[in-house]
């Protein structure tokens, strides 16, 4: 199978659903056609990094990956997941050395700027098919606004191993070239456990298991988390809580264009310092509705996901903690799932922005203290 057109041709053709207790529903997923590649990108010795308390550069690192693929795409649709310490597309041949050249110049600039180790690569879908795996992808709408894509088949953790062993990889720009990862910011402050914890969850499918009990227990943790207050939501109705200066602003300037970064610096200052008092004042600017916006940040946040594996980042009771923990752990032991589990005190969002004007802008989770990085080393403890 192949695809006459761009990447959003074939992507924005497979139906929206809405809903995430349908996520295993195998209908909802298309096979990516042949000649597509998958790309992958993490950071190095991501667990490092996070013990030296550098969570926030590890997160604008990976997001970084989907701004400079969607900047160099001209903002075309294309399947994409944020895994926390890097993220996951996939793209057409029309477009392959457009996100190669993105991803080259993003692991450089991740190196220089924010003093990190990132590694990147282009996986033909055909070398997956060729392990005997698939790579589908669905599309949820977790609001009216967007669609996060889903991946299954486990091609893509194949992909991600792959790249892990040196295979498939994408060389780094040469010193000095930038991505364009114009709309990449970190301007709202740590979102606190409003419920008790927040908890990060990863849940992948265990070796030889059956995939109708795999997916009988993603479905049960999903029906347990749907019960719970905004289904575990870790960013609040009105949004997260926004200061000046922005913590994150240091990066917002190292991720901009043009000039010295003293005076990169100094656009990013007057530019977080307007954002901050109209949004803190509720003005409306043209057709800019402050009020609007936030709601779309919260609506729009992607704090759950799926990936060969399902993702969470969840703000929840100690109650739902133990009860999830208990579920687990007894399919785990029946040799069904493989888990990690990490506990933490607030959760942190990075956005993606290209404009304020549009309803589609992306706000990826994580948790604020070892999130999706620390839970994946808590679930490769358990194959120990």
């Amino acid at each position: 199978m192949t695809t006459p057109g761009g990447t959003d041709v074939f992507y924005g053709s497979i139906p929206v659903f809405r809903g995430f207790d349908r996520l295993m529903d195998p209908a909802l997923y298309s096979p990516l056609p042949d000649d597509w590649s998958i790309g992958v990108a993490d950071i190095v010795e991501s667990t490092k990094a996070i013990a030296n308390q550098r969570y926030k550069a590890v997160n604008m690192a990976g997001a970084a990956v989907i701004a400079a693929v969607t900047n160099a795409l001209e903002g075309r649709e294309f399947p994409f997941v944020f895994g926390g310490d890097g993220a996951s597309f996939a793209v057409a041949p029309g477009d392959l050395e457009a996100a190669r050249a993105a991803l080259a110049a993003t692991a450089t600039w991740v190196g220089e700027d924010l003093d990190l180790s990132m590694r990147v690569a282009l996986v033909p879908v055909k070398a997956v098919r060729a392990q005997g795996l698939d790579i589908r992808v669905a599309r949820f709408g977790p609001s009216p606004n967007l669609s996060y894509a889903m991946f299954s088949g486990g091609g893509l953790g194949w992909a991600e191993a792959a790249m892990k062993r040196g295979e498939f990889a994408v060389a780094a720009a040469p010193p000095g070239e930038q991505p364009d990862l114009s709309g990449l910011s970190c301007r709202f402050e740590e979102i606190p456990a409003a419920r008790g914890l927040i908890l990060s969850v990863l849940v992948v499918p265990a070796k030889g298991a059956d995939p109708r009990a795999f997916r009988k227990a993603i479905e049960d943790i999903i029906d347990l988390v749907e019960r719970s207050p905004d289904a575990g939501r870790p960013v609040p109705m009105g949004g997260p809580e926004i200061r000046f200066p922005p913590k994150g602003m240091e990066f917002e300037a190292r991720a901009a264009r043009g000039g010295s970064l003293l005076r990169r610096r100094s656009v990013v200052f007057a530019t977080s310092l307007w954002a901050y008092v109209v949004l803190r004042l509720g003005i409306k600017v043209g057709n800019f509705v402050p009020k609007t916006y936030l709601q779309q940040v919260v609506e729009n946040s992607d704090f759950r996901k799926y990936d060969d594996g399902l993702r969470m980042i969840l703000d929840c009771t100690p109650e739902l903690e133990r009860e999830l923990t208990k579920r687990l752990a007894a399919a785990a032991s029946n040799g069904i799932v493989r888990y990690g589990l990490h506990r933490q005190d607030a959760a942190m969002m990075t956005c993606f922005t290209p404009s304020v004007m549009r309803s589609d802008h992306v706000h990826f989770i994580d948790g604020a203290r070892g999130g999706y990085a620390s839970a994946a080393t808590a679930l490769k403890a358990t194959a120990a």
